[in-house]
Parts: C-alpha cells; structure tokens; sequence
C-alpha cells in the first residue's frame, strides 16, 4: 500500500485535493472587509460625520462668492467674477492691522497663559490621594463649562463694574479709588484670557488626565526606588507620557490662532475698548453680515483659513523635522 501511494505521489495522479489559494482584495474589497467589522463604530461615529459634512464641507463650495459680487438674487452662478477685489479692498483697509494685531495678541495670550493651564491643573490633580477630594474638585473645575458666554458677561459685570462691582465696592469700603476695568483698554486682552482660564481649564483636562491614566504604575515605583520625589516624578515620567498629546493639541492650536472666537469677544467689546477689541470674527459680522457684504466677509473668512492651514502644515512639519508626535 505504501508502495503504491509513493509510486502515485511521484506520477502526480494522487487524488488528495489541492486547496485554491484565495485571491489577494483589492483596495475596496479591504476597504468594504474593514467597514464591515467595525460597522457599529461607523455608525457611533455617523453623528459626527454629519456634522461636518453638512456644516464644513458643503459650505466649502460657496467659498467662490470671495471672488463674485454675490447677490442673493442672482445666485452663485449668476452673481458676476470680480478676481481678487474683495481681498485688495481687505489688505488695503486700516483696520486691518489693527485687526491683524489684536487677534495675534489675544491667540498669543491664550497661547502663553491658556494653553498651560489644564496641563499644570492636571499635573497638580494627579498628585492628589484623596479619590474624594480630587472627584470633588474636578466636578467644582468642570462646572464653568457649561455656563454660556452672556452669563459669563454678567458674573463679570456684576464683579468689576466700576459703579455696581463688588470688586469696586470693595476698594470703596477700603477708602481706595475705584477702578474702572471694563472701559479700560489697558485691562481688556488681560480679562479675556483671564475668563477663557477660568471657563474652560477644567473641561481642557479631560483629555490630559486621561493621557496620565496610561501611564505604567511601574515608571513612579522605579523612579521613587531611585529617589525622586514628586517633582522629580512630574518632570521625568508624568510630563513625557503627556508629550504627544500636548504637541497635537499645540498643533492644532496653532491652526486657529486668527479665531479668537466671536460670542465672548462682542458681548464684551464697548465704544471705549473697541480699538483694542475689534477681531477679525467681530469685524466679519459687523462690516459682512449687519451691512449685507457677503462677498467681502467670505474673503476675510477664505483668509483666515489659508492662514490656518499654513500654521497646521508649518508646525506639523517641525514637529516632524524635530523628532515630536505629528498630525500625519
């Protein structure tokens, strides 16, 4: 029997059948065989992409009435191409270095003073033992994020109003002068960061405590049997596991440093400040959108974005040049 299977194996007429090997997929087939698998994520993930496709990419083809002079009456097809004309009347205004400066200010403020914020917060939060206590601050930081940028206003008018504040009523029972910080363009870019730090450091370390959960429990032993003490400990083990997330949350700051945001800044602007508080958010609406200028105000809009983008891919290539996480 042995004899006959070898003399069969070697003629080739075994009839063992011989497995087809599969063919390789293709690029949608793999793209179909992924989706597939993880069809429940896609759908958890629907809401979001409606999001953007509905309110960031459709918009972006009536991104050509930059360089129309659009009319609601005759449409984007019918409104006639004037080129570049809204962007040579925007360079060539005055406001707009004072625009330009502002905005740089208040985002580089926000940069210096905001963007460390949540991240010393959440250092210091991690070093807290009590489960209880650090539950009930982090609760306590959290709130101020949810309240709306008109209460904010008011929580502040009612703190600084030179005539009404409590900070002002203080000074008075004081017997000291009275200071007048919401018509005073000296204090106006300190205030605004000030309520940003205030509003949102709490909500900004959600993302950093959840980078320091990752953290192994065997780095802080190793580094406590070394002698570190919690400096020691923040600096070397805490702070690089943070790294990555701290540098493409920089990066992505940095794409949006000519959006200063609208609502906070015009609820608080004034006729005495507006030298020092007009944006480039506040002057779309103002100049754009109250006057009917929308081809005008879509040019501002299409600057800004090219700015951000050059700032995304600027920084995004350092990081890679320099050996630090990136984008892509």
């Amino acid at each position: 029997m042995k004899v006959q299977e070898t003399v069969q194996s070697a003629r080739g007429t075994t009839d063992t059948p011989i497995l087809k090997q599969s063919k390789p997929k293709t690029k949608w087939g793999r793209l179909w065989s992924d989706v597939s698998r993880d069809k429940y994520l896609y759908v958890l993930a629907l809401p979001g992409l409606l999001f953007f496709i509905i309110f960031k990419y459709i918009p972006i083809t009536n991104l050509v009435i930059a360089f129309q002079e659009y009319s609601p009456y005759f449409g984007v097809f019918g409104s006639p191409w004037v080129g570049f004309e809204h962007f040579m009347r925007f360079f060539s205004n005055n406001d707009f270095w004072m625009l330009l400066r502002n905005t740089l200010a208040i985002s580089f403020l926000s940069l210096i003073f905001f963007f460390p914020a949540p991240i010393i917060l959440s250092l210091m939060l991690n070093e807290v033992r009590s489960s209880l206590y650090k539950r009930t601050i982090q609760s306590l930081v959290y709130i101020p994020h949810f309240l709306s940028w008109v209460l904010i206003y008011g929580l502040t008018y009612l703190m600084f109003s030179q005539s009404e504040g409590l900070f002002n009523k203080w000074l008075v029972s004081m017997n000291w002068e009275t200071i007048d910080i919401l018509s005073n363009p000296n204090y106006f870019w300190g205030m605004l960061t000030a309520q940003s730090i205030w509003k949102e450091v709490g909500w900004g370390t959600i993302i950093f405590l959840a980078a320091i959960a990752g953290v192994d429990p065997q780095l802080y032993e190793a580094a406590v049997m070394d002698g570190a003490g919690r400096m020691r400990r923040m600096w070397h083990v805490t702070l690089p596991a943070m790294r990555n997330v701290i540098m493409i949350l920089l990066i992505l700051r940095l794409g949006t440093i000519l959006d200063t945001g609208f609502e906070q800044i015009y609820l608080m602007m004034n006729a005495a400040v507006t030298n020092v508080a007009e944006v480039f958010d506040t002057y779309v609406y103002r100049v754009g959108i109250r006057q009917g200028e929308f081809s005008y105000s879509t040019a501002i809009g299409l600057f800004k974005s090219i700015v951000g983008v050059i700032m995304v891919v600027t920084a995004n290539k350092l990081a890679r040049k320099y050996g630090e996480e990136s984008l892509y």
